[in-house]
Protein backbone atom coordinates (compact mmCIF):
# COMPACT_ATOMS: atom_id res chain seq x y z
CA UNK A 1 0.00 0.00 0.00
CA UNK A 2 2.66 2.27 1.17
CA UNK A 3 4.50 1.96 -2.37
CA UNK A 4 1.28 2.21 -4.57
CA UNK A 5 0.68 5.78 -2.28
CA UNK A 6 4.59 6.72 -3.04
CA UNK A 7 3.57 6.06 -7.33
CA UNK A 8 0.81 7.85 -6.91
CA UNK A 9 2.03 10.91 -5.41
CA UNK A 10 5.33 11.20 -7.25
CA UNK A 11 3.08 10.24 -10.56
CA UNK A 12 1.17 13.72 -9.82
CA UNK A 13 3.82 15.46 -8.60
CA UNK A 14 3.73 17.48 -11.82
CA UNK A 15 0.08 19.03 -11.32
CA UNK A 16 1.13 22.13 -8.98
CA UNK A 17 4.02 22.84 -10.33
CA UNK A 18 3.48 23.58 -13.67
CA UNK A 19 3.64 27.40 -12.97
CA UNK A 20 6.66 26.95 -10.91
CA UNK A 21 8.47 25.16 -13.33
CA UNK A 22 7.72 27.41 -16.41
CA UNK A 23 9.29 30.41 -13.66
CA UNK A 24 12.23 28.17 -12.76
CA UNK A 25 13.32 27.45 -16.26
CA UNK A 26 11.80 30.22 -18.02
CA UNK A 27 9.92 28.18 -20.63
CA UNK A 28 6.37 28.51 -21.97
CA UNK A 29 2.95 26.94 -19.61
CA UNK A 30 2.24 24.47 -22.26
CA UNK A 31 6.22 23.38 -22.23
CA UNK A 32 5.94 23.00 -18.56
CA UNK A 33 2.44 20.86 -18.90
CA UNK A 34 4.82 18.05 -19.97
CA UNK A 35 5.81 17.23 -16.54
CA UNK A 36 2.74 15.80 -16.19
CA UNK A 37 2.28 14.42 -19.48
CA UNK A 38 5.66 13.15 -19.85
CA UNK A 39 4.68 11.11 -16.85
CA UNK A 40 1.32 9.44 -17.63
CA UNK A 41 2.48 8.88 -20.73
CA UNK A 42 5.43 6.56 -19.61
CA UNK A 43 3.21 5.43 -17.40
CA UNK A 44 0.74 4.08 -19.49
CA UNK A 45 3.16 2.64 -21.49
CA UNK A 46 5.33 0.81 -18.79
CA UNK A 47 2.55 -0.79 -17.07
CA UNK A 48 1.07 -3.67 -19.55
CA UNK A 49 4.61 -4.33 -19.70
CA UNK A 50 5.27 -4.34 -16.37
CA UNK A 51 1.91 -6.15 -15.63
CA UNK A 52 3.23 -8.97 -17.44
CA UNK A 53 6.97 -9.34 -15.79
CA UNK A 54 5.07 -9.21 -12.73
CA UNK A 55 3.08 -12.22 -13.95
CA UNK A 56 6.16 -14.37 -13.94
CA UNK A 57 9.03 -15.74 -11.76
CA UNK A 58 10.97 -12.20 -11.44
CA UNK A 59 8.30 -10.22 -10.18
CA UNK A 60 10.23 -8.54 -7.05
CA UNK A 61 13.06 -7.83 -9.34
CA UNK A 62 11.25 -6.36 -11.98
CA UNK A 63 9.79 -4.43 -8.31
CA UNK A 64 13.21 -3.81 -7.32
CA UNK A 65 14.29 -2.72 -11.19
CA UNK A 66 11.25 -0.09 -11.51
CA UNK A 67 11.65 1.39 -8.08
CA UNK A 68 15.35 2.08 -8.91
CA UNK A 69 14.37 3.18 -11.81
CA UNK A 70 11.86 5.81 -10.15
CA UNK A 71 14.54 7.25 -7.40
CA UNK A 72 17.07 7.55 -10.12
CA UNK A 73 14.43 9.90 -12.12
CA UNK A 74 13.52 11.58 -8.88
CA UNK A 75 17.53 12.43 -8.38
CA UNK A 76 17.29 13.67 -12.25
CA UNK A 77 14.31 16.49 -10.70
CA UNK A 78 16.42 17.45 -8.05
CA UNK A 79 20.06 17.92 -9.84
CA UNK A 80 20.27 21.29 -11.46
CA UNK A 81 20.18 19.80 -15.20
CA UNK A 82 18.29 22.18 -17.82
CA UNK A 83 14.80 21.61 -19.11
CA UNK A 84 15.27 18.67 -20.91
CA UNK A 85 16.84 16.30 -17.92
CA UNK A 86 14.07 17.49 -15.51
CA UNK A 87 11.52 15.66 -18.58
CA UNK A 88 13.49 12.71 -18.24
CA UNK A 89 13.40 12.60 -14.73
CA UNK A 90 9.69 12.45 -14.53
CA UNK A 91 9.39 10.23 -17.29
CA UNK A 92 11.53 7.94 -15.51
CA UNK A 93 9.24 8.64 -12.01
CA UNK A 94 6.41 7.44 -14.42
CA UNK A 95 7.31 4.25 -14.81
CA UNK A 96 6.42 3.90 -11.36
CA UNK A 97 2.87 4.25 -12.19
CA UNK A 98 2.73 0.46 -13.34
CA UNK A 99 3.70 -0.89 -9.91
CA UNK A 100 0.08 -0.39 -8.63
CA UNK A 101 -0.82 -3.60 -10.46
CA UNK A 102 1.96 -5.49 -9.33
CA UNK A 103 1.36 -5.02 -6.15
CA UNK A 104 -2.27 -6.63 -6.06
CA UNK A 105 -0.31 -9.14 -7.51
CA UNK A 106 1.58 -9.55 -4.54
CA UNK A 107 -1.71 -9.24 -2.08
CA UNK A 108 -3.15 -11.92 -3.80
CA UNK A 109 -0.44 -14.05 -3.60
CA UNK A 110 0.63 -13.88 -0.25
CA UNK A 111 -1.76 -12.73 2.29
CA UNK A 112 -5.16 -15.05 3.04
CA UNK A 113 -7.95 -14.48 0.71
CA UNK A 114 -10.27 -11.51 2.80
CA UNK A 115 -7.38 -9.81 3.80
CA UNK A 116 -5.97 -10.01 0.74
CA UNK A 117 -9.22 -8.62 -1.14
CA UNK A 118 -9.36 -6.09 1.24
CA UNK A 119 -5.75 -4.71 0.36
CA UNK A 120 -6.25 -5.49 -3.12
CA UNK A 121 -8.93 -2.95 -2.26
CA UNK A 122 -7.14 -0.69 -0.75
CA UNK A 123 -4.09 -0.68 -3.02
CA UNK A 124 -7.01 0.40 -5.74
CA UNK A 125 -7.61 3.53 -3.65
CA UNK A 126 -4.26 5.04 -2.24
CA UNK A 127 -3.09 4.55 -6.12
CA UNK A 128 -6.15 7.22 -6.88
CA UNK A 129 -6.16 9.73 -3.38
CA UNK A 130 -2.23 9.54 -3.74
CA UNK A 131 -2.47 12.70 -5.89
CA UNK A 132 -4.14 14.59 -2.73
CA UNK A 133 -1.56 13.62 -0.37
CA UNK A 134 1.32 14.90 -2.66
CA UNK A 135 -0.44 17.83 -3.80
CA UNK A 136 -0.65 20.19 -0.87
CA UNK A 137 2.46 18.89 0.51
CA UNK A 138 4.69 19.78 -2.75
CA UNK A 139 2.47 22.47 -3.39
CA UNK A 140 4.19 24.42 0.20
CA UNK A 141 7.24 23.22 -0.46
CA UNK A 142 7.43 24.46 -3.63
CA UNK A 143 6.47 28.08 -2.33
CA UNK A 144 8.91 27.57 0.77
CA UNK A 145 11.68 26.43 -1.53
CA UNK A 146 11.39 26.37 -4.98
CA UNK A 147 10.75 23.61 -7.36
CA UNK A 148 13.49 22.01 -6.63
CA UNK A 149 12.69 21.50 -2.86
CA UNK A 150 9.23 19.99 -3.98
CA UNK A 151 10.94 17.42 -6.13
CA UNK A 152 12.91 16.41 -3.53
CA UNK A 153 10.16 15.16 -1.69
CA UNK A 154 9.90 12.73 -4.08
CA UNK A 155 13.47 11.37 -4.12
CA UNK A 156 13.03 11.17 -0.51
CA UNK A 157 9.88 8.86 -0.33
CA UNK A 158 10.75 7.13 -3.27
CA UNK A 159 14.27 6.14 -1.80
CA UNK A 160 11.56 4.85 1.26
CA UNK A 161 9.90 2.99 -1.56
CA UNK A 162 12.65 1.31 -2.65
CA UNK A 163 13.96 0.58 0.53
CA UNK A 164 10.73 -1.09 1.93
CA UNK A 165 10.48 -3.02 -1.35
CA UNK A 166 13.86 -4.48 -0.58
CA UNK A 167 13.00 -5.70 2.93
CA UNK A 168 9.48 -6.80 2.52
CA UNK A 169 8.32 -7.86 -1.13
CA UNK A 170 8.39 -11.76 -1.26
CA UNK A 171 9.17 -13.47 -4.62
CA UNK A 172 7.02 -14.86 -6.23
CA UNK A 173 5.52 -18.39 -6.19
CA UNK A 174 7.40 -21.39 -7.80
CA UNK A 175 6.14 -22.23 -10.97
CA UNK A 176 5.43 -18.93 -12.51
CA UNK A 177 6.51 -18.34 -16.16
CA UNK A 178 6.12 -14.85 -18.48
CA UNK A 179 6.98 -14.21 -21.70
CA UNK A 180 7.25 -10.86 -22.76
CA UNK A 181 6.06 -10.21 -26.80
CA UNK A 182 8.27 -7.35 -27.80
CA UNK A 183 7.56 -6.56 -30.91
CA UNK A 184 3.65 -6.77 -29.06
CA UNK A 185 4.56 -4.02 -26.51
CA UNK A 186 6.73 -1.94 -29.24
CA UNK A 187 3.28 -1.55 -31.05
CA UNK A 188 0.80 -1.34 -28.11
CA UNK A 189 3.56 1.63 -26.59
CA UNK A 190 2.66 3.41 -30.12
CA UNK A 191 -0.41 3.56 -30.02
CA UNK A 192 -0.97 4.35 -26.57
CA UNK A 193 1.85 7.10 -27.00
CA UNK A 194 -0.14 8.89 -30.00
CA UNK A 195 -3.68 8.21 -27.80
CA UNK A 196 -2.08 10.03 -25.24
CA UNK A 197 -0.22 12.85 -26.86
CA UNK A 198 -3.35 13.85 -29.05
CA UNK A 199 -5.66 13.60 -25.40
CA UNK A 200 -3.54 16.10 -24.01
CA UNK A 201 -2.71 18.14 -27.14
CA UNK A 202 -5.87 20.03 -27.64
CA UNK A 203 -4.54 22.97 -29.20
CA UNK A 204 -3.35 20.69 -32.22
CA UNK A 205 -6.53 19.95 -32.80
CA UNK A 206 -7.75 23.61 -33.13
CA UNK A 207 -4.44 24.31 -35.11
CA UNK A 208 -3.23 21.61 -37.60
CA UNK A 209 -6.28 19.50 -37.76
CA UNK A 210 -4.96 17.51 -40.80
CA UNK A 211 -2.03 16.33 -38.56
CA UNK A 212 -3.95 15.72 -35.52
CA UNK A 213 -6.47 13.29 -37.90
CA UNK A 214 -3.81 11.74 -39.66
CA UNK A 215 -1.97 10.76 -35.74
CA UNK A 216 -5.21 9.62 -34.94
CA UNK A 217 -5.86 7.03 -37.98
CA UNK A 218 -2.19 5.98 -37.24
CA UNK A 219 -2.85 5.11 -33.73
CA UNK A 220 -6.34 3.42 -34.68
CA UNK A 221 -4.24 1.35 -36.95
CA UNK A 222 -1.73 0.40 -34.22
CA UNK A 223 -3.95 -0.81 -31.98
CA UNK A 224 -5.92 -3.02 -34.14
CA UNK A 225 -2.71 -4.63 -35.13
CA UNK A 226 -1.75 -5.00 -31.61
CA UNK A 227 -5.15 -6.93 -30.93
CA UNK A 228 -4.59 -8.95 -33.63
CA UNK A 229 -1.35 -10.11 -32.69
CA UNK A 230 -1.94 -10.47 -29.20
CA UNK A 231 -4.82 -12.68 -30.49
CA UNK A 232 -2.32 -14.79 -32.38
CA UNK A 233 0.40 -14.87 -29.89
CA UNK A 234 1.03 -17.89 -27.82
CA UNK A 235 2.78 -15.26 -25.53
CA UNK A 236 0.71 -12.14 -25.34
CA UNK A 237 1.53 -8.81 -23.60
CA UNK A 238 -1.97 -8.65 -22.38
CA UNK A 239 -4.39 -12.12 -22.52
CA UNK A 240 -6.97 -10.30 -25.02
CA UNK A 241 -9.23 -13.43 -24.90
CA UNK A 242 -9.57 -12.91 -21.15
CA UNK A 243 -10.36 -9.24 -21.72
CA UNK A 244 -13.39 -9.66 -23.91
CA UNK A 245 -15.11 -11.67 -21.14
CA UNK A 246 -18.59 -9.85 -20.48
CA UNK A 247 -17.40 -8.95 -16.77
CA UNK A 248 -14.13 -7.83 -17.55
CA UNK A 249 -14.51 -6.17 -20.95
CA UNK A 250 -17.94 -4.23 -18.62
CA UNK A 251 -15.49 -3.47 -15.82
CA UNK A 252 -13.27 -1.76 -18.52
CA UNK A 253 -16.03 0.16 -20.12
CA UNK A 254 -17.06 1.13 -16.80
CA UNK A 255 -13.38 2.24 -15.85
CA UNK A 256 -13.26 4.12 -19.00
CA UNK A 257 -16.33 6.15 -18.66
CA UNK A 258 -15.92 6.84 -15.32
CA UNK A 259 -12.16 7.60 -15.30
CA UNK A 260 -13.34 10.42 -17.85
CA UNK A 261 -15.83 11.66 -15.27
CA UNK A 262 -13.79 11.27 -12.44
CA UNK A 263 -11.04 13.12 -13.59
CA UNK A 264 -13.12 15.67 -15.16
CA UNK A 265 -14.79 16.86 -11.63
CA UNK A 266 -11.50 17.06 -10.02
CA UNK A 267 -10.31 19.34 -12.34
CA UNK A 268 -13.23 21.65 -12.71
CA UNK A 269 -13.00 22.25 -8.62
CA UNK A 270 -9.26 22.61 -8.34
CA UNK A 271 -9.76 25.25 -11.27
CA UNK A 272 -12.39 27.11 -9.93
CA UNK A 273 -11.09 27.76 -6.60
CA UNK A 274 -8.34 29.11 -7.96
CA UNK A 275 -9.52 31.05 -10.44
CA UNK A 276 -9.51 35.02 -9.27
CA UNK A 277 -12.09 36.72 -7.70
CA UNK A 278 -12.04 39.44 -10.90
CA UNK A 279 -13.41 36.38 -12.88
CA UNK A 280 -17.02 37.31 -11.73
CA UNK A 281 -16.21 33.60 -9.60
CA UNK A 282 -13.67 31.77 -8.10
CA UNK A 283 -12.31 32.21 -4.67
CA UNK A 284 -8.26 32.98 -6.10
CA UNK A 285 -7.07 30.26 -3.63
CA UNK A 286 -3.14 29.93 -3.95
CA UNK A 287 -1.53 27.07 -5.43
CA UNK A 288 -0.89 25.13 -1.77
CA UNK A 289 -4.63 26.56 -0.70
CA UNK A 290 -6.00 24.82 -3.63
CA UNK A 291 -4.11 21.82 -2.93
CA UNK A 292 -5.92 21.43 0.67
CA UNK A 293 -9.29 21.56 -1.03
CA UNK A 294 -8.51 17.95 -1.80
CA UNK A 295 -8.07 16.65 1.72
CA UNK A 296 -11.74 16.21 1.49
CA UNK A 297 -11.08 13.93 -1.50
CA UNK A 298 -8.46 11.79 0.38
CA UNK A 299 -10.13 11.33 3.17
CA UNK A 300 -12.97 10.41 2.40
CA UNK A 301 -11.64 8.49 -0.65
CA UNK A 302 -10.04 6.66 1.99
CA UNK A 303 -12.67 5.89 4.11
CA UNK A 304 -15.10 4.46 1.45
CA UNK A 305 -11.92 1.98 0.60
CA UNK A 306 -12.36 0.77 4.37
CA UNK A 307 -15.62 0.32 4.19
CA UNK A 308 -16.18 -0.92 0.81
CA UNK A 309 -14.93 -4.94 1.45
CA UNK A 310 -17.31 -4.99 4.49
CA UNK A 311 -20.01 -3.67 2.34
CA UNK A 312 -19.08 -6.01 -0.86
CA UNK A 313 -20.06 -9.49 1.75
CA UNK A 314 -23.46 -8.06 1.27
CA UNK A 315 -24.23 -6.72 -2.06
CA UNK A 316 -22.47 -7.61 -5.60
CA UNK A 317 -19.10 -5.71 -6.68
CA UNK A 318 -21.00 -4.68 -10.23
CA UNK A 319 -23.97 -2.96 -7.64
CA UNK A 320 -21.56 -1.48 -5.79
CA UNK A 321 -19.28 0.13 -8.77
CA UNK A 322 -23.17 1.47 -10.00
CA UNK A 323 -23.82 3.04 -6.40
CA UNK A 324 -20.50 4.58 -6.64
CA UNK A 325 -21.11 6.15 -9.81
CA UNK A 326 -24.35 7.41 -8.67
CA UNK A 327 -22.46 9.04 -5.61
CA UNK A 328 -20.04 10.87 -8.44
CA UNK A 329 -23.03 11.84 -10.14
CA UNK A 330 -24.22 14.16 -6.79
CA UNK A 331 -21.10 15.59 -6.61
CA UNK A 332 -21.48 16.62 -10.08
CA UNK A 333 -24.91 17.75 -9.21
CA UNK A 334 -23.61 19.34 -6.04
CA UNK A 335 -21.17 21.34 -8.21
CA UNK A 336 -23.53 22.80 -10.79
CA UNK A 337 -26.19 23.76 -8.88
CA UNK A 338 -24.23 25.04 -5.52
CA UNK A 339 -20.50 26.33 -5.91
CA UNK A 340 -20.84 30.06 -4.74
CA UNK A 341 -18.77 29.60 -1.78
CA UNK A 342 -15.73 26.92 -0.45
CA UNK A 343 -17.45 24.85 1.93
CA UNK A 344 -19.99 23.74 -1.15
CA UNK A 345 -17.19 22.99 -2.88
CA UNK A 346 -15.26 20.99 -0.27
CA UNK A 347 -18.80 19.19 -0.07
CA UNK A 348 -18.91 18.70 -4.05
CA UNK A 349 -14.78 17.34 -3.07
CA UNK A 350 -15.94 15.11 -0.32
CA UNK A 351 -18.62 13.60 -2.48
CA UNK A 352 -16.26 12.97 -5.05
CA UNK A 353 -13.69 11.77 -3.03
CA UNK A 354 -16.68 8.87 -1.49
CA UNK A 355 -17.50 7.81 -5.08
CA UNK A 356 -14.54 7.59 -6.51
CA UNK A 357 -13.00 5.34 -3.28
CA UNK A 358 -15.82 3.12 -3.32
CA UNK A 359 -15.61 2.49 -7.46
CA UNK A 360 -11.81 1.59 -7.12
CA UNK A 361 -12.03 -0.63 -4.29
CA UNK A 362 -14.78 -1.98 -6.00
CA UNK A 363 -13.28 -2.41 -8.98
CA UNK A 364 -10.95 -4.95 -8.59
CA UNK A 365 -13.37 -7.43 -7.17
CA UNK A 366 -15.03 -7.72 -10.67
CA UNK A 367 -11.86 -8.37 -12.81
CA UNK A 368 -10.30 -10.43 -10.12
CA UNK A 369 -13.65 -12.87 -10.10
CA UNK A 370 -12.43 -14.29 -13.39
CA UNK A 371 -8.99 -13.76 -13.35
CA UNK A 372 -6.42 -16.59 -12.15
CA UNK A 373 -4.14 -15.47 -9.36
CA UNK A 374 -1.26 -15.59 -12.14
CA UNK A 375 -2.67 -13.52 -14.08
CA UNK A 376 -3.78 -11.24 -11.52
CA UNK A 377 -0.86 -8.19 -12.26
CA UNK A 378 -1.79 -8.37 -15.93
CA UNK A 379 -5.13 -8.05 -16.15
CA UNK A 380 -5.36 -5.06 -13.44
CA UNK A 381 -2.43 -3.45 -15.49
CA UNK A 382 -4.70 -3.48 -18.70
CA UNK A 383 -7.31 -1.69 -16.53
CA UNK A 384 -4.93 1.06 -15.41
CA UNK A 385 -3.99 1.65 -18.73
CA UNK A 386 -8.06 2.01 -19.76
CA UNK A 387 -7.89 4.55 -16.58
CA UNK A 388 -5.14 6.61 -17.33
CA UNK A 389 -6.76 7.05 -20.81
CA UNK A 390 -10.35 7.70 -19.50
CA UNK A 391 -8.54 10.03 -16.82
CA UNK A 392 -6.22 12.22 -19.62
CA UNK A 393 -9.86 12.52 -21.91
CA UNK A 394 -11.45 13.80 -18.98
CA UNK A 395 -9.09 16.55 -18.58
CA UNK A 396 -9.13 16.69 -22.24
CA UNK A 397 -13.11 17.62 -22.52
CA UNK A 398 -12.79 19.94 -19.42
CA UNK A 399 -10.15 21.93 -21.03
CA UNK A 400 -12.38 21.92 -24.50
CA UNK A 401 -15.47 22.98 -22.50
CA UNK A 402 -13.91 25.64 -20.35
CA UNK A 403 -11.79 27.37 -24.00
CA UNK A 404 -14.98 27.29 -26.17
CA UNK A 405 -16.69 28.90 -23.05
CA UNK A 406 -14.05 31.70 -22.96
CA UNK A 407 -15.01 35.17 -24.56
CA UNK A 408 -13.03 36.51 -26.42
CA UNK A 409 -10.43 39.10 -25.26
CA UNK A 410 -11.27 37.27 -21.74
CA UNK A 411 -8.50 35.05 -19.59
CA UNK A 412 -10.71 32.89 -18.11
CA UNK A 413 -14.24 31.01 -18.75
CA UNK A 414 -17.65 32.50 -17.64
CA UNK A 415 -19.68 30.66 -15.11
CA UNK A 416 -21.73 29.07 -17.62
CA UNK A 417 -18.72 26.28 -19.12
CA UNK A 418 -18.74 25.27 -15.59
CA UNK A 419 -22.42 24.33 -15.69
CA UNK A 420 -21.92 23.29 -18.79
CA UNK A 421 -18.87 20.94 -18.33
CA UNK A 422 -20.65 19.46 -15.26
CA UNK A 423 -23.42 18.04 -17.61
CA UNK A 424 -21.44 16.17 -19.35
CA UNK A 425 -19.93 14.79 -16.08
CA UNK A 426 -23.55 13.79 -14.58
CA UNK A 427 -24.22 12.12 -18.49
CA UNK A 428 -20.81 10.15 -18.12
CA UNK A 429 -21.57 8.94 -14.79
CA UNK A 430 -24.77 8.16 -15.61
CA UNK A 431 -23.65 6.04 -18.79
CA UNK A 432 -21.03 4.51 -16.20
CA UNK A 433 -24.14 3.56 -13.91
CA UNK A 434 -25.93 2.03 -16.11
CA UNK A 435 -22.73 -0.43 -17.84
CA UNK A 436 -22.24 -1.32 -14.02
CA UNK A 437 -25.83 -2.20 -13.28
CA UNK A 438 -25.90 -4.43 -17.06
CA UNK A 439 -23.06 -6.36 -15.53
CA UNK A 440 -25.09 -7.11 -12.58
CA UNK A 441 -27.76 -8.76 -14.09
CA UNK A 442 -25.47 -11.63 -15.17
CA UNK A 443 -25.24 -14.36 -13.13
CA UNK A 444 -22.16 -14.26 -10.89
CA UNK A 445 -19.82 -16.62 -12.88
CA UNK A 446 -18.29 -19.67 -11.49
CA UNK A 447 -14.90 -19.18 -9.17
CA UNK A 448 -11.85 -19.91 -11.53
CA UNK A 449 -10.36 -23.37 -11.25
CA UNK A 450 -6.59 -22.10 -10.64
CA UNK A 451 -7.93 -19.53 -8.60
CA UNK A 452 -10.46 -21.79 -6.30
CA UNK A 453 -6.70 -24.40 -6.30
Amino acid sequence: MFIALVAAAVGSLGTPLITSVATTFHVSLDSAQWTLTVALLSGAVATPLLGRLGAGPHRRATILITLAIVVGGSLATVLPLPFAGLLIGRAAQGVGLGLTALMMGVARDHLPEERGTATIALISVVSIIGAGVGYPLTALLAEIGGVRAAYGFGLLVTAAALLTAWRSIPAAPEGRSAHVNVTGAIVLAGGLLLVLFLVGRRSLWSRHLDVAVVLAVAAVLLLCVWTASELRSKNPLVDVRAVRHPAVAGANIAMFVGGIGMYLLLTLITRYAQTPHGAGYGFGLTTFVAGLVLVPFSVLGFVAGKLTPRVRTRIADPLLLAGSAAVVGGGFVLFAAARSNLAELLLAMGVLGFGVGGFSAAMPGVILAVTPPSETSSAMSFNYVVRSVGYSLGSAIGGLVLADGTDTGHLFPNDRAYTTAALIGIAAMALTALTALTLARHRPPEPHPTAAS
